[in-house]
């Protein structure tokens, strides 16, 4: 039985007992409970419509299962899709329940369609709407139609063929489903000041969603051993893209915790620049330009201004401005506070993202196969700034809220921005002082290698003059710095798995209180446990990376998401969720896997992997 069934067994609904639907503008968490904990209206980082997630149910939720409760026997995206299905078996019949939503037009529409299998089943529907974060109970009336609900610029339609009543401010309904029989639940979320919108057909929506899915699907260029599971992170990936722009937000929620009761708890609806390259990569190598150039097209918005302006990541419109704050009525998941909107984090110095979007960019330029760059003055101008700003100190990749330091990969990152513009000059005859750049990459390069290295214990370090280690050190061969099978690169892999991991899976770093003022640690990250896998691969060490691939695999929820953490201990997911980080690098990992073939000399490295 999944894991997340016998949580639910318990009584207990853990993150990775989340599936996710969406409409590529915003997206919903459905728990194996059949109920909906969680969905921003009308977008992704718009304030919540269902809370629960965070919160009691009366903080908004919808609940759709047998009256009474009873153990979800089977639950499974339609394959190729994000049409979730979830299976009921009771003493007296068998129900399946339909969740998803259409591909947005003017309005965001929630369909759940009750489907008897065998026998007769008694359902119960409990509907909470709050929005503004569980602080607004809108006013709910019923009409003709059926029920609507407004508060503010909100309103809210709810069309079924089974009963509706009000009881303790929530809608109710209850009904019995017999075999063959389909009861549709249709709800619509409009702006307030606009007519109400014409209800959909359940039935019809259910075949042009799975049309559109399947058709998406089938552009997949992706084949090899792990094709199924790339495909269902790619799929993930799509629904944590705004179709409007080309954004891809890092993550459906927000203040889901590193650590269950602990307070680092962040605001992940927001686009990270970091996340451009591999967003890039897993998407041009599965076939998906034209989400590839749209993805581009969102970069080069998000960052046209004064170079010195750049942030580490933006609304999903560009927005630059996103204010943390801090939401006291709410509870949190599993009592974790605070719980925040916003993201302070966006006003830091993490010089890394200037190579990122440079590498981007010349990711872009390649793979697009433009001949000319329109953007290139937007990069020099980037890279004139990096020119002059590359030897501070910084808040570094993990956004530490404590003292600025001079981090080892923010170096390299500077490092990685003159190298694809000495490239973009010398490779593609773009124009630039590409003698100029290349002298300042060789200098960067002198100094990370004199300052960010450690020779005694053969390894680089998280800072300079500092002995923490950081996972983001395993990205040194993937962007070239230096070879795969550098001694230093092997060294460094040996320091992480010795010092750096739990159980195997990698840490991004020890959390300390001098780091961000914040106590307690996190769980394992599953994106740089990833990254092992690749550095473990360009080491020629392909039965080890193999093996902690299939190994993070498993750690997916039953229907093939990650968060974006794993407790160890706890043996549950952590962090907001579902991860596009983790997911992203899931995709790159098994590209890697399928393109190398194991070497006779393939042999574990001689390190005590695991015992961190």
């Amino acid at each position: 039985m999944p894991r997340g069934l016998l949580w639910h067994c318990k009584g207990m609904v853990g993150i990775e007992d989340y599936a996710v639907v969406g409409d590529l503008h915003t997206a919903a968490l459905v728990s194996t409970e059949g109920s909906i904990d969680w969905l921003c209206l009308p977008r992704f980082d718009s304030p919540a419509c269902f809370n629960a997630l965070l919160d009691t149910p009366e903080a908004g939720r919808w609940l759709l299962a047998p009256a009474g409760g009873g153990g979800c026997t089977r639950r499974r995206y339609r394959r190729h899709t994000l049409i979730l299905e979830t299976e009921w078996e009771t003493d007296d019949g068998a129900v399946r329940v339909i969740d998803f939503m259409p591909p947005r037009d003017e309005v965001a529409d929630i369909v759940r369609i009750v489907v008897g299998l065998h026998g007769h089943v008694r359902m119960r529907s409990e509907l909470a709407l709050r929005f503004d974060y569980g602080h607004i109970m809108p006013w709910v009336r019923r009409d003709s139609h059926g029920l609507h609900a407004i508060a503010g610029p909100d309103s809210a339609y709810l069309v079924t063929t089974a009963p509706l009543r009000g009881e303790r401010m929530h809608t109710v309904s209850d009904f019995i489903v017999k075999a063959g029989e389909r009861v549709p639940f249709v709800l619509t979320w409009a702006p307030s000041h606009v007519r109400r919108p014409r209800s959909v057909d359940a039935e019809e929506v259910l075949d042009s969603t799975e049309r559109f899915w399947r058709e998406w699907t089938d552009k997949c260029k992706v084949t090899g051993p792990y094709k199924d599971a790339v495909q269902r992170s790619l799929i993930t990936l799509k629904a944590l893209t705004y179709a409007p722009t080309g954004g891809i937000v890092a993550a459906v929620t927000t203040s889901l915790p590193e650590q269950l009761g602990g307070p680092r708890n962040w605001d992940y609806r927001f686009c990270w620049l970091r996340d451009a390259t591999l967003t890039l990569q897993a998407l041009l190598a599965a076939g998906y330009t034209s989400e590839a150039a749209a993805w581009r097209d969102w970069l080069l918005r998000a960052v046209a201004g004064d170079p010195a302006d750049l942030q580490i990541m933006y609304g999903i419109h560009g927005e630059r401005r996103l204010p943390e704050m801090e939401l006291p009525w709410l509870a949190g998941y599993e009592n974790s506070t605070p719980v925040r909107v916003g993201n302070a984090a966006a006003g830091q110095l993490q010089l890394d993202v200037w190579g990122e979007v440079l590498d981007c960019l010349a990711l872009t330029r390649n793979s697009l196969l433009k001949h000319t760059d329109e953007a290139w003055d937007v990069q020099v101008a980037l890279m004139e700034y990096l020119e002059g700003a590359w030897d501070q100190p910084d808040n570094g990749l993990w956004e530490m809220r404590g003292p600025r330091r001079h981090f080892t990969h923010s170096k390299v990152m500077a490092w990685v921005a003159a190298d694809r513009m000495v490239k973009g000059v010398r490779d593609s005859r773009l124009p630039g002082p590409a003698d100029r750049w290349e002298a300042l990459r060789d200098t960067i390069q002198a100094e990370v290698m004199a300052k960010g290295f450690d020779a005694e214990r053969n390894t680089f370090t998280q800072s300079y003059g500092r002995p923490e280690l950081d996972a983001s050190l395993l990205l040194i061969p993937r962007v070239g710095f230096l070879p795969p099978d550098d001694p230093r690169v092997i060294g460094t892999i040996e320091a992480i798995q010795r010092e750096l991991t739990e159980d195997g899976f990698v840490l991004r770093y020890r959390p300390q209180v001098s780091d961000d003022g914040l106590p307690g640690g996190e769980g394992v990250f599953l994106a740089c446990s990833f990254w092992l896998v690749e550095a473990l691969l360009g080491a020629g060490r392909h039965r080890e990376a193999t093996e902690l691939f299939e190994r993070l695999l498993s750690l997916r929820n039953d229907v093939g998401l990650l968060s974006e953490e794993w407790g160890v201990q706890s043996r549950r997911h952590l962090g907001n969720t579902p991860q596009a980080f983790s997911h992203f690098a899931l995709v790159t990992s098994a590209l890697e896997l399928s393109q190398h073939r194991p070497r006779r000399s393939d042999k574990p490295l001689p390190s005590k992997a695991g015992t961190g």
